[in-house]
C-alpha cells in the first residue's frame, strides 16, 4: 500500500516535534508499505527546520517540504502559513505524486483545512481519504482559547471539519471518546476508529546518560533518603504545576522532594513562586535530550502528570508523557479529569481531582506508605500495559486495519 500523509508540522527525532508521522511511517515501511509525508518548511513545534523545500529522505522516509512563511504565536502569520500550506498542497500534488500514486491519503494536521487537499488528491488518484484527529478543531480554540464560534476563522475551520466528516472514508482519532462529537457533525458512526499515541520501545533499549548536574542532584537527594517525585515536560499553564509544587512542599518534613525537568512559558514564574514561598524541596532542572528521559524517569520513586480542569477533556486524552511514565515502570499520580482514565485502566497509580493540592499530597503519602515491592508492582502494571497497547508497531497495525476496513 502507498500511504500519503499530509501534516503541516511533521518532524523527526532530529527536527523535533511532531513525531507521530515519523514513527508511524517507520513501522509502515517495516510492514512493506510505501510512505510519503508532506510537511511545511516551518513549524513552531520544531527545534530545527528543513534546510530547503522539495523532496528529502530522513532515516529512509520520504518527505516533501512545502515552502511556508515563518510565524510566532497565534496571529495572522500563523493563519497565513496554514492557508499557504494547503493551497500549495492542492497546486503541487501532481508533481509530488508523479512517481508516487497513493492508495490512501491521510489529512493529519492539527487544524482542519488540509482535508480539502487530502480529498482533492484522493479523488484525483482514486485513493481512500482518511481524516486523522489530533485535537478537535475548531472546538479547541473555542473552549480553550475563548474564541467566538461566530468568528470568521472559526467558521472556516468548522466548515472544513464538517466537510471532512461528510467526504472521508474514515476518521482515525487519537482521542478515544470523540465519536459522539464527530457523528453530531455528520460522520457515519461506523467510520470512526481510535488509534492513540504511543512510545518507541527502541528508545528505551538504548537510553542516553543524564547531564552531570542532573545526575549529581539525584544522587545527592537519594543519599539523603529523599522520596523523589518528578514531572518531566512543558511548564505551561495547562500543566497546572502549582498544585504539585504546593503538595510536595507540604511534605518537606516527610522526606519528599519534587524534581521538575523541562522548559515552558511558566517556568520562570514557578521558580520565582517557590523562592517567594521559601520552599526548600522543589528543584527545577533544565530540559534534557529525549533519549535521556528514560534514564531520568527510572531513578524516580513516583511520577506526576496533571492538567487544568477543562471541559474539552471529556473526549479523552492520550498524552505521550503518560506512556513514557508507564515505560519507566514507576507509580503514577494523575490529576486530570477526562473521559478516560489510563492510570485506572492500567492499575499503575492513583487518579485524583485536578488542581486539588490536598488530594495530590494525600496520594503521595499513600504511595510513600507502600513497600518498595508494592510500588514496583504498580510500576510493572503500567509497563506491561503500555507494551501491550501503545507501542508504535501495535498502533501502526491498528491504523492499517482501519484503512483496510474504511469504505468496505
Amino acid at each position: 500500500m502507498h500511504i500519503l500523509l499530509i501534516n503541516h508540522y511533521a518532524g523527526s527525532p532530529e527536527l523535533g516535534m511532531e513525531f507521530r508521522p515519523y514513527y508511524l511511517a517507520k513501522e509502515w515501511q517495516k510492514m512493506g508499505h510505501q510512505v510519503l509525508i508532506i510537511g511545511a518548511t516551518y513549524s513552531h513545534l520544531r527545534k530545527k527546520q528543513p534546510e530547503s523545500q522539495g523532496f528529502e529522505k530522513i532515516d529512509g522516509i520520504d518527505y516533501y517540504w512545502i515552502k511556508t512563511n515563518e510565524y510566532h504565536g497565534n496571529g495572522a502569520k500563523r493563519v497565513l502559513s496554514m492557508f499557504g500550506f494547503v493551497v500549495k498542497s492542492c497546486l503541487k500534488y501532481k508533481g509530488i505524486c508523479r512517481n508516487f500514486k497513493p492508495d490512501v491519503v491521510v489529512a493529519s494536521s492539527t487544524y482542519t483545512f488540509d482535508n480539502y487537499a487530502a480529498r482533492k488528491i484522493a479523488k484525483h488518484v482514486s485513493a481512500k481519504y482518511i481524516y486523522e484527529i489530533h485535537d478537535l478543531w475548531p472546538l479547541s480554540p473555542i473552549e480553550l482559547g475563548g474564541m467566538n464560534p461566530r468568528h470568521p476563522f472559526i467558521a472556516m475551520l468548522q466548515h472544513a471539519e464538517n466537510y471532512a466528516y461528510k467526504h472521508c472514508n474514515a476518521v482515525i482519532s487519537i482521542l478515544p471518546n470523540a465519536k459522539e462529537h464527530c457523528t453530531a457533525h455528520g460522520l457515519a458512526p461506523d467510520k470512526f476508529f481510535h488509534v492513540p499515541n504511543g512510545i518507541v520501545k527502541e528508545d528505551w533499549d538504548k537510553p542516553a546518560e543524564l547531564p552531570a548536574a542532573h545526575q549529581q542532584l539525584i544522587e545527592k537527594l537519594k543519599s539523603q533518603g529523599r522520596f523523589l517525585v518528578a514531572f518531566a515536560g512543558a511548564h505551561g499553564i495547562a500543566n497546572s504545576l502549582p498544585s504539585i509544587i504546593d503538595a510536595c512542599a507540604s511534605l518537606q518534613e516527610k522526606g519528599v522532594s519534587l524534581l521538575l525537568v523541562g522548559t515552558g512559558q511558566e517556568k520562570e514564574k514557578l521558580i520565582q513562586y517557590t523562592q517567594n514561598q521559601g520552599y526548600k524541596n522543589i528543584h527545577f532542572l533544565p530540559a534534557i535530550n529525549k533519549l535521556s528521559i528514560p534514564t531520568f524517569l527510572r531513578q524516580m520513586d513516583v511520577l506526576y502528570v496533571g492538567l487544568q480542569r477543562q471541559s474539552l477533556f471529556r473526549f479523552g486524552i492520550s498524552p505521550n508523557k503518560i506512556f513514557d511514565y508507564m515505560m519507566a515502570a514507576k507509580p503514577i499520580i494523575q490529576a486530570i479529569d477526562s473521559g478516560n482514565d489510563l492510570i485506572g485502566e492500567a492499575k499503575c497509580g492513583i487518579t485524583v481531582e485536578p488542581e486539588n493540592t490536598s488530594a495530590i499530597a494525600e496520594a503521595i503519602v499513600q504511595l510513600t506508605d507502600l513497600t518498595p515491592e508494592e510500588r514496583q508492582k504498580l510500576g510493572e502494571n503500567g509497563h506491561q500495559y503500555v507494551l501491550k497497547h501503545h507501542t508504535y508497531n501495535v498502533l501502526a497495525q491498528q491504523f492499517v486495519n482501519a484503512i483496510n476496513y474504511a469504505g468496505n
